[in-house]
């Protein structure tokens, strides 16, 4: 399955948990449920996934973990802020970066109209 294909069904998933739920939870339930939607969908989604972060080829003993991985293709990070500031964009950006993927999902739940709080963000797709 493509990247894109993946996309289509997250942001399939978001829909079905924000109808759901609605803004104003914590992250981790978003998570969570995302993550049961996703794995109904059949596809591979993992939670809280490491990252080695090397620096100068030694590799950092460092808290670094995506939300979730889907397919091993797709990073998604998850958000429930008034917000989104400028920081948590060139993060996913970072993100993709760091593991050689290709696409990344920032979605806020915390919005009035989900529409408007799902960004894809690309690293050479």
């Amino acid at each position: 399955m493509s990247e894109n294909e993946i996309s289509y069904k997250i942001r399939g998933s978001i829909f079905n948990v924000y109808k759901h739920f609605g803004p104003g939870l914590l992250e981790s339930v978003y998570e969570a449920a995302l993550q049961a939607d996703l794995k109904n969908e059949g596809l591979n989604v993992r939670r809280e996934v490491p990252v080695p972060v090397y620096y100068r080829d030694k590799k950092l003993e460092v808290g670094f973990r995506l939300d979730l991985l889907v397919n091993e293709k797709v990073i998604i990070e998850v958000k429930s802020v008034e917000n989104l500031a400028e920081v948590h964009h060139k993060q996913v950006i970072t993100y993709l970066k760091l593991t050689n993927l290709k696409l990344a999902i920032l979605v806020n739940f915390n919005v009035e109209n989900i529409n408007s709080g799902i960004y894809r963000k690309v690293n050479g797709l």
